[in-house]
């Protein structure tokens, strides 16, 4: 029997999705396959457009190869546009040639909406959509200052982080009165605006661009209807997606009046030869602009055209989890509180930036939606409410509020039904993932190849890890100690490929080592292994992206949204004159003053504006960055010895002082503290440091692996009364085998507990160097200290790293005037939750 014609127009995500469901059913035996893709690149994904900016090639983020067409007989043509569709006689119309077919799928996607403005013709004017449409922007953003983003959506919030991306002052003009407005409600839309700005995007919200005009200081001028303006280099809009539907609507098949291709529950039109998928589809008067709907669709077709007569599609989940610009932001069901009867429960934390708004049913029972800004860790148990039904709580606000305030913990994957959906891109449900583990698969990595799931979106990875580890425990597998599905590795084996083969960079780490596009746990950790290996500033182009926040800006955000500073004083001991400088500069910058434990002056209360000038004038006076916003060496603390002290027995503070600056940069999974004591007596409280020094009549004892916190430990006596140069040479091997064996924020004391023999091997290690390895370890810190630089000193020496530090490119004088401060005992001091300004 001689093979039917199936023709897919269209070679996107959705378009290559119904590809791989096709080709594994029986049905594509009996087709002849042909793909007409406009673009001449291979399926990519659009999901992470933004990560070609970070490096990512087209490679990178496609989604299959030309060999898996070829191998599976499928005729892929890309870069030849279909033009016309002739019914009639079921066959399509290409500058090739004319083709016949049996079936046509319509998967052509949709196109950016460029709202119809006066201007919008410009060159610098642009749209975000492709591969060559990023091509145009960076091609824009050459010699450009400032970019603005026309849209505060979704896509929109993407591009303007694409804008940052490529050192530009970012702006975001929408014309709705909040970002995300299908998504958020007012309050969240505020949080939401209040966090991007703080990260140096400045919002526009109820701005309606009238015309499009040649600027005097930039590029362009955008005119608004309240008679504000906004100069600016470039303009990206993203305003929206239209369906492509020209194809179909010059065919006379059946459209929606604000266009879409009418489709039936079997995603086939009024042509019952013609099915249409994806954003270009109307489905029950719907267009679903997210790609999981457009999966689910693809799904459904395939069955379809196997011959399962009971396929339909049934509408889709328009859950949303992400992190725009850093900041997390979910949507869940009825956000909005549509549903007759509905009920809200809100939990707004103004202080620490957390807004999260449950939607119930009249009778309580029933989640029906939710919002979360600034905080995604209750997502996913939510979801899991909203999806399957799970009845609440008897007090359902107990899922929304911190533990501390009685929070409930979080729902653990025991407690979801065999169908609970964990992801909804692919439809894969926790009895899905059960039998494929029953089946043969023993690590995520099989489960996501076998199921697909948590390779669409990506929202649900860490409730797919967490559900694969549970079920893989309860059948008495050992889980994988992977850093993250991105990496087969541990920390451990990543430092030593990226150290044996000599990589600088993340991306050519994953694209060689690794997979997929990484996430928020490898990212760091990687970014702390580069750091330690090369000792390359962590504000460089390649490592920005791998940064958390209080790296990224150098400084801890505080719960009001401002920073501290903390210069570093190695050992404690500080000069009057350098004294005078830090009263002087909070004075000037009317900052909170607050002596620490580790014997050092943190400054509150500085803007992100103000972090470079602060930074310059305490540079100038002979202060370095103290690092307490990275996983690196803190602080060396000290009595003040021999000198000074009628028991010390030796020089305690020189010594902090020299490992301090030998220390001082020092990337690690963990924070590390120090301290020496000048005699027994232990002023210093040097046995519960990581590294502990004590000195003796004989020189100084070593103690190592101690710390504070929640579960304190002594340190273990290490050594006994070393010489100064033998402590350096055993603390410099202590360390250097810490960094390079220890997992992703694991502190000392629980990394020698995991080593196997304890302490006793890790004497072994570095006391008698039973692994050979000591010459190098010692050299690599030599290396390191060598190459030692301040990391504040850097930047604001350099014009491009101190742009990420500006709020208000307009006038960089203004100061946030969201923060509101009182006086306690004579200092500056925000407002507490609550209390009255």
């Amino acid at each position: 029997m001689s093979k039917k014609t199936l023709i897919v127009i269209g070679n996107g995500m959705v378009g290559h999705h119904f590809l791989e469901q096709l080709v594994a059913t029986p049905a594509a035996a009996d087709f002849d396959i042909k793909v007409f893709g406009e673009e001449k690149l291979l399926a990519y994904d659009r999901v992470h457009l933004s990560e070609y900016f970070g490096g990512s090639t087209h490679a990178d983020l496609a989604m299959g190869t030309a060999d898996w067409y070829a191998e599976n007989n499928i005729d892929l043509r890309l870069g030849e546009q279909v033009t016309g569709i002739d019914r009639d006689n079921q066959t399509i119309t290409t500058p090739m040639g004319e083709y016949s077919y049996d079936e046509l799928v319509l998967a052509t996607g949709s196109y950016p909406f460029v709202p119809p403005i006066k201007g919008n013709e410009h060159p610098h004017c642009l749209v975000y959509r492709t591969l060559e449409d990023l091509d145009s922007i960076r091609a824009s953003a050459d010699g450009a200052k400032t970019g603005v983003v026309v849209g505060g959506g979704l896509l929109g919030l993407e591009a303007a982080n694409a804008l940052k991306t490529l050192g530009l002052d970012a702006h975001v003009v929408e014309f709705a009165p909040r970002l995300m407005p299908v998504q958020l409600d007012s309050d969240g839309g505020a949080l939401l605006k209040h966090k991007i700005e703080e990260l140096g995007v400045q919002v526009h919200t109820e701005k309606a661009t009238t015309e499009i005009i040649e600027g005097e200081d930039a590029r362009l001028r955008m005119n608004f209807s309240d008679d504000s303006h906004l100069e600016t280099d470039l303009i990206v809009f993203s305003a929206g997606i239209r369906p492509q539907d020209a194809l179909a609507r010059s065919s006379d098949l059946a459209m929606g009046e604000r266009g879409g291709i009418v489709i039936n529950d079997q995603c086939t039109t009024s042509d019952p030869h013609i099915h249409a998928i994806g954003e270009c589809a109307l489905w029950s008067e719907k267009i679903f602009g997210l790609v999981a709907p457009g999966y689910t669709m693809a799904r459904t077709l395939a069955s379809v055209l196997n011959g399962d007569e009971e396929a339909a599609f049934t509408g889709a989940d328009m859950s949303t989890k992400l992190k725009l610009l850093g900041v997390d932001v979910g949507s869940i069901g009825d956000a909005h509180a549509q549903t007759p009867g509905s009920r809200n429960i809100r939990f707004n934390d103004e202080q620490a930036g957390h807004y999260r708004r449950m939607v119930i049913s009249e009778d309580g029972k029933t989640l029906l939606g939710a919002i979360l800004v600034g905080d995604n860790s209750h997502y996913d148990t939510l979801l899991q409410y909203a999806l399957n039904g799970i009845e609440l709580p008897e007090q359902p606000e107990t899922l929304i509020v911190p533990e501390s305030q009685g929070g409930a913990p979080a729902l653990g994957p025991d407690a979801l039904p065999e169908t609970a959906s964990i992801c909804s891109c692919h439809n894969v449900s926790k009895g899905d993932i059960c039998g494929v583990i029953d089946a043969g698969c023993s690590d995520l990595g099989s489960v996501k190849a076998e199921t697909k799931a948590s390779t669409g979106c990506g929202g649900c990875a860490a409730l797919l890890k967490n559900v694969v580890d549970n079920e893989l425990e309860k059948r008495g597998v050992e889980v994988s100690k992977d850093i993250c599905e991105h990496f087969p590795y541990s920390r451990q084996d990543l430092f030593n490929i990226v150290k044996v083969n000599g990589i600088r960079t993340f991306r050519t780490l994953i694209r060689e080592h690794g997979k997929g596009h990484g996430c928020d746990i490898c990212k760091p950790a990687v970014g702390s292994i580069l750091a330690t290996c090369w000792n390359e500033h962590i504000l460089a182009t390649d490592h920005v992206p791998l940064q958390d926040t209080n790296d990224t800006f150098m400084a801890n955000m505080q719960k009001n949204g401002t920073y501290s500073i903390v210069p570093r004083i190695p050992g404690g001991e500080i000069t009057p004159d350098k004294l005078i400088v830090l009263g002087e500069v909070a004075k000037e910058y009317n900052l909170y003053t607050k002596i620490t434990g580790g014997q050092r002056v943190d400054l509150f209360g500085a803007t992100l504006s103000e972090l470079p000038e602060i930074w310059e004038k305490l540079i100038a006076a002979g202060f370095e960055t103290g690092h307490a916003y990275g996983k690196s060496l803190r602080t060396v603390k000290s009595c003040v010895g021999n000198t000074w002290c009628r028991y010390g027995v030796q020089d305690s503070v020189g010594m902090a002082i020299t490992l301090e600056n030998r220390y001082k940069g020092l990337r690690a999974p963990h924070k590390v503290k120090m301290a020496v004591s000048g005699c027994t007596r232990e002023c210093a409280e040097a046995q519960s440091k990581d590294f502990g020094v004590i000195a003796t009549e004989n020189g100084w004892n070593l103690y190592v692996c101690g710390n504070g916190g929640m579960r304190p430990r002594h340190g273990d006596l290490f050594a006994t009364d070393l010489s100064d140069e033998e402590l350096i040479r055993t603390i410099d091997r202590v360390v250097m085998f810490y960094v390079r064996t220890a997992d992703r924020l694991q502190r000392t004391s629980v990394w020698m507990e995991n080593l196997e023999g304890g302490l006793d091997y890790l004497k072994q290690v570095v006391l008698e160097d039973s692994l050979g390895i000591c010459d190098e370890l010692e050299q690599h810190m030599a290396d390191l200290v060598d190459t030692y630089q301040c990391e504040w000193k850097t930047a604001v020496e350099d014009p491009e790293k101190r742009k990420r530090f500006r709020e208000f490119v307009n006038a960089p004088e203004k100061k946030d005037p969201v923060q509101e401060w009182t006086t306690e005992r004579d200092q500056r001091r925000p407002l507490l939750e609550g209390e009255p300004a």
